[in-house]
C-alpha cells in the first residue's frame, strides 16, 4: 500500500482534506493516486480548505470513474460563475487503472472510497482505495490491538529513560 508522498519543501504541495474514518471502517487493499476534472471555482475552494471527503463514494460507469457526494463549497467571489457543491466529478486515470478499478468494483465485499485530496504543485489530486468493510467485531480487534502497541511503546520509552 503506497502512500502518499508529498515533498516537504514545496509549498504548492499539501494534504487539503482526510477521510480519517477510512481506515478504521474498511481494511485498504490497495491505493491509486488520480486526477479530479474541476472548474475553476472548485479549485478555489479547496485551495482554500473548504471540501469534505467523508461521505463521498466512487463509481465506476461506462468506462469512466467519477467521484459521487463529495463537498466542495461554493466560492463566494465566483457570484454567477459558481458550481454545484455536490456535482458528480470525473476521475482521470488510465485505461488499466480503470479496468483494475471496475473489476474490483464488481467483486463482492469490495468498495472504492476516497482516502484524501491533496495539491501537489499545484494540481488536484485525490487518493482512492480499493477496501473491504469491516465488520464491528474486526473494529474492535484492530483498536485493542493498536492499544496494545501504543502501551508496549510506552513501556519501553519508561525503561529507556
Amino acid at each position: 500500500m503506497a502512500k502518499t508522498h508529498l515533498p516537504p519543501d514545496d509549498p504548492n504541495s499539501r494534504v487539503v482534506c482526510r477521510n480519517r474514518r477510512a481506515s478504521h471502517e474498511y481494511d485498504l487493499l490497495s491505493q491509486v493516486e488520480c486526477g479530479v476534472k474541476l472548474v475553476g471555482s472548485e479549485v478555489k475552494s479547496i485551495r482554500a480548505n473548504k471540501v469534505s471527503v467523508e461521505e463521498a463514494y466512487v463509481r465506476v460507469k461506462d468506462g469512466e470513474v467519477w467521484l459521487i457526494n463529495c463537498d466542495i463549497a461554493e466560492y463566494p467571489q465566483a457570484t454567477y460563475m459558481n458550481h454545484d457543491p455536490r456535482r458528480t466529478r470525473k476521475l482521470l486515470l488510465h485505461r488499466r487503472e480503470v479496468t483494475k478499478l471496475a473489476e474490483a468494483s464488481q467483486e463482492k465485499g469490495l468498495t472504492i472510497i476516497p482516502l484524501d485530496m491533496h495539491l501537489t504543485r499545484g494540481f488536484v489530486k485525490l487518493t482512492i482505495a480499493i477496501a473491504r468493510g469491516r465488520k464491528l467485531h474486526d473494529k474492535r480487534e484492530k483498536l485493542k490491538q493498536k492499544s496494545d502497541q501504543r502501551d508496549m511503546q510506552q513501556a519501553v520509552r519508561r525503561i529507556v529513560r
